[in-house]
């Protein structure tokens, strides 16, 4: 009978430990990449789509797109990295935000209410545990030295602005807004406060680091060019070794949470390949700086070989095969390095402009996920794509709800991604444009360029200055823009009327289902 009942116990024992097990490995981790300015052509799998020559390999990149699926028709949400950071944290288009054009500042405040569902508080309510690495860039709150119960405000003006207290953040970042874990560069590298925050907290760069001013003749030294703000921040700030600071973190954040009873959330902002093109000298034991014919194209291996260090502790810690891999960039590449261009690379690939553009190559990014023995490997998908469908698809991945009123422009890629055969696609896409204040609205392939008057502060004022058939003029040759051409007067004044009818209503036009 002892013997009888043992037997029994044991048995509980073991069904217990497998119905926990299961539940432990029912969802899968997720991880989505953003990088910074990295165009389609800047990812070798892209490349030879439409051209043979390669002038820089990214393997790492190019492995996840073969282990998983790549989007040959995805858009950031706009063509500058703040506005598309908005659009991609919320599912929401640009003009849904309070600073619809963007935010320029570390200092400005925060677009996010309490009441904003973001990525990182779409996974809590998952039950997932929730990190955020990189750059935020979407307004940071400081205390103003001057009177320390308030958060600085930011006010115009060329002038240095010095009565901040950057040691730590109060509001407005990863840790306000769903991210249990922050590891963060308020404006990356580019922009003050020119520091690292942990948890919200200062992270000295060095043991000898105080908050000092970072000038251009501070820059000079280090061998770049100054082309933001002077302002504070940590006195040993070096570009260079802020991307391996950033994805060390990452990997230490996989290994401690990677087996835990709760699924993890990493929402990995990388800081490649944005200006100062400043590469460390080697990155996971493989040479960097000087090994590419420029700086620029130096960063995206560097990125390259962050990719690796992520996969690599996935597979170490044996959760690769349980975690959705998610990479895109923020905006289209950057066509400001001679060198990248004597080298005969194209950031853009096929297309039209770059970053802040209103054309092709302004918007056009790499959008590749992966899931092992979930995502049929080595297929690819042309359904029109946009950085704000990672919410709904995560969601659906991660079985959490979006309510009426959230995420109001983001569509659920998961049939997609299953290659079910009835999948609902959106009918049109509207996409910002940059700095010059432009909307563009594709559907059909036709794609209409909207012109926004500066001057006018109720965006109201908009004139329709580019028609391209993006069917048979992909490229958005300036001979075939039909906008003048009274054979077309129609096809604009029906999307000029669709675009202001969406955007004035403010009606969804996502489907998460």
């Amino acid at each position: 009978m002892k013997l009888f009942k043992s037997g029994i116990t044991l048995l509980l024992m073991l069904l217990l430990f497998s119905v926990n097990a299961q539940k432990k490995n029912i969802k899968p981790n997720v991880i989505v990449v953003l990088a910074d300015d990295l165009g389609v052509g800047d990812v070798s799998k892209y490349r030879r789509m439409h051209n043979p020559k390669i002038i820089i390999e990214t393997p790492n990149i190019d492995k996840i797109a073969e282990n998983g699926m790549l989007f040959t028709n995805a858009h950031a949400p706009a063509s500058l990295c703040a506005t598309s950071r908005y659009s991609i944290m919320t599912g929401n288009y640009n003009y849904r935000s309070p600073l619809p054009w963007g935010v320029w500042s570390g200092y400005a405040k925060g677009v996010f209410t309490p009441e904003t569902l973001t990525l990182g508080r779409l996974m809590k309510k998952a039950d997932y545990n929730t990190a955020f690495f990189g750059k935020w860039h979407l307004g940071t709150g400081f205390r103003d030295k001057n009177d320390p119960n308030k958060i600085f405000d930011l006010n115009g003006g060329k002038k240095v602005k010095l009565n901040i207290d950057i040691s730590k953040i109060v509001s407005g970042g990863p840790k306000q807004n769903g991210f249990d874990y922050s590891f963060t560069l308020p404006s990356g590298i580019q922009n003050v406060p020119y520091a690292a925050y942990e948890n919200d907290e200062w992270y000295p760069l060095h043991e000898k680091s105080l908050i000092g001013l970072i000038d251009a003749a501070y820059c000079e030294r280090l061998g770049y060019e100054l082309d933001k703000n002077e302002g504070l921040g940590d006195s040993k700030w070096n570009p260079s070794e802020i991307g391996p600071l950033i994805v060390s973190k990452a990997v230490d954040y996989i290994k401690i949470n990677a087996n835990k009873e709760k699924p993890f959330f990493m929402y990995y902002c990388s800081q490649a390949v944005h200006t100062p093109h400043m590469a460390p000298d080697e990155l996971d034991g493989i040479k960097i700086k000087g090994t590419t014919p420029s700086k620029h194209l130096d960063m995206v291996k560097e990125l390259d070989v962050q990719m690796k260090m992520l996969v690599d502790e996935l597979k170490s810690q044996g959760i690769y095969e349980n975690t959705v891999f998610i990479f895109t960039s923020d905006n289209g590449g950057l066509h400001t390095d001679g060198d990248t261009w004597d080298a005969r690379h194209e950031p853009s690939d096929i297309y039209r402009g770059c970053k802040n553009d209103p054309y092709e190559g302004g918007s056009r990014v790499p959008f590749i996920v992966s899931w092992p023995n979930k995502i049929k490997a080595q297929t690819i998908a042309s359904q029109p794509v946009l950085g704000t469908d990672i919410m709904a698809t995560i969601a659906a991945i991660s079985g959490s709800e979006i309510q009426e009123g959230e995420a109001l422009d983001s569509y659920n890629l998961l049939p997609v991604l299953n290659q079910e055969k009835k999948v609902k696609s959106r009918s049109f896409t509207i996409i910002q444009g940059g700095s010059g204040k432009e909307g563009m609205i594709i559907k059909d392939g036709w794609k209409l360029i909207i012109q926004f008057d500066k001057k006018d502060k109720t965006y109201k004022t908009r004139t329709p200055i580019a028609l391209f058939n993006l069917n048979n003029n992909i490229w958005e040759h300036e001979e075939f823009n039909f906008i003048n051409n009274s054979k077309y007067k129609n096809k604009v004044q029906k999307l000029l009327k669709l675009y202001n009818e969406t955007r004035d209503s403010k009606v969804k036009t996502g489907y998460h289902l």
